[in-house]
């Protein structure tokens, strides 16, 4: 953990604060940086199904036992 002296915009911050239903300045950024890394996450998730690298979900004999 580390700790930095930074200038943030107030009414950003409130903003995000209301919606990421945060009530300090150090949660606020911590569940920020959580959405972000979740987002991306995501992004390489769905990435990932469209282009099924390293996948054998287009297979039929793998994907076929499933739905029986």
């Amino acid at each position: 953990m580390s700790k930095t002296m930074l200038e943030v915009d107030d009414a950003k911050v409130e903003m995000a604060k209301s919606i990421l239903g945060t009530k300090t300045l150090r949660e606020t950024v911590d569940r920020a940086l959580e959405a972000v890394l979740v987002q991306a996450a995501r992004r390489s998730t769905i990435e990932r199904l469209r282009s099924m690298n390293g996948l054998d979900l287009d297979k039929p004999e793998v994907i076929d036992p499933v739905w029986r």
